[in-house]
């Protein structure tokens, strides 16, 4: 341990002074560089204030840009006006439509509904019941939608929220889709029916620039953190590395693992070292955050490729078929998912004597994945 006394951590003292506001999924009171994104919400908004069903809105953009803190903070000046009722459904966590119906009725109730015995079509009644009852404007927002596209209940969950008002008279619903998926067309990829009544308002979240980046982390850094707990320059640099990842949450992320690496060495302040140190987990925040919202024979899949990295489809496939017992079809859906997601690359390649068979390939380091996994 080097340094002064003065320049070292007492067993009670920490650098940080609201450590929260590192946390992903903090809504800052400051959110910067998103002013027009935020003006074009709040126009497909306004009608809700007034009692009418909202228009229609997609959201999309790259992780990490702000999009789900863009709903959050509309939501949460919603919420103040009891005429509007406001829920945001984490797609990854419930990615069927009864989930999200289910998720919808605990917003609107306030308590879960029944876990067993209750059909589609009565919790789905129930839910617009209450909603013409009170008179509510509901606007639900489907966060990272493209996970009810993978599980193929995207086209189902849509259809039966924008044609809410036709099966019960008086029903106002509104929704607001949000992707991180570009290689997602959103609106092609929906049944025919359901994209005869989907014209939604787009609003498209870029990738933040060098000078935004740094603003953004400053002010998490100056809320967070003690003063004097980390200096220009390696805030610099935690700026240039999330300018590279393209990540937002990288940055966050990586101040935050920073912060704690310095308080291991008992350190008042954050060195260099602390922040490249951190790099290594922080730059994984993504892969973290894919894995966390797969089941249980999705993440066994995952370890089985982990394992035979650049072995072919066949192989892999066999090696989980001993694993889980689940057949080719399921193995075969949940390949697709976690190339959708970004986790493995699935690309056909014709091999001599047996045609096109599909190569499998992590999209990071084994050694990352399996670490995630555990």
């Amino acid at each position: 341990m080097t340094g002064d006394a003065g320049d070292m951590l007492s067993w009670d003292e920490s650098v940080f002074r609201d450590e929260s506001v590192f946390e992903i999924d903090h809504v800052p009171e400051t959110f910067r560089h998103r002013e027009s994104q935020l003006e074009n919400l709040k126009y497909a908004l306004r009608p809700a204030v007034r009692g009418s069903r909202p228009l229609n809105t997609m959201v999309r953009g790259p992780p990490g840009t702000g999009k789900t803190t863009a709903v959050q903070k509309l939501f949460g000046e919603l919420g103040a006006r009891t005429e509007v009722r406001t829920v945001r459904v984490n797609c990854q966590v419930d990615s069927t439509r009864y989930a999200v119906f289910s998720r919808l009725f605990e917003g609107i109730f306030e308590y879960e509904p029944p876990s067993s015995g209750i059909s589609f079509k009565k919790l789905f009644g129930q839910i617009t019941d209450r909603l013409v009852e009170e008179d509510e404007v509901l606007v639900v927002a489907l966060d990272d939608v493209n996970y009810l596209f993978y599980e193929n209940e995207a086209s189902d969950t849509l259809y039966s929220l924008l044609r809410a008002h036709e099966a019960h008279s008086g029903a106002k619903i509104g929704v607001i889709v949000v992707s991180s998926d570009l290689g997602l067309d959103v609106i092609d990829d929906l049944d025919t029916r359901v994209q005869s009544v989907f014209r939604p308002e787009e609003v498209y979240f870029p990738v933040y620039d060098a000078t935004e980046i740094y603003d953004i982390l400053a002010e998490r850094a100056k809320r967070g953190f003690h003063e004097g707990v980390i200096g220009d320059a390696e805030l610099e640099r935690v700026a240039d590395l999330t300018a590279d990842s393209g990540d937002l949450r990288v940055g966050i992320d990586l101040l935050r693992r920073a912060g704690l690496n310095a308080e291991m060495r008992a350190s008042k302040t954050i060195s260099e070292a602390d922040v490249e140190d951190a790099y290594d987990k922080s730059k994984h925040v993504h892969l973290s955050r894919s894995l966390r919202g797969l089941s249980e024979s999705e993440r066994d899949l995952v370890r089985v490729l982990a394992e035979h990295d650049g072995e072919r489809a066949g192989a892999v496939y066999d090696a989980f078929n001993d694993e889980t017992d689940l057949g080719y079809t399921r193995y075969s859906e949940i390949i697709n998912k976690l190339d959708q997601l970004g986790v493995i690359d699935a690309e056909y390649a014709d091999v001599e004597g047996r045609g096109r068979s599909r190569e499998l390939s992590l999209a990071y380091d084994a050694e990352a994945v399996l670490d995630r996994l555990e």
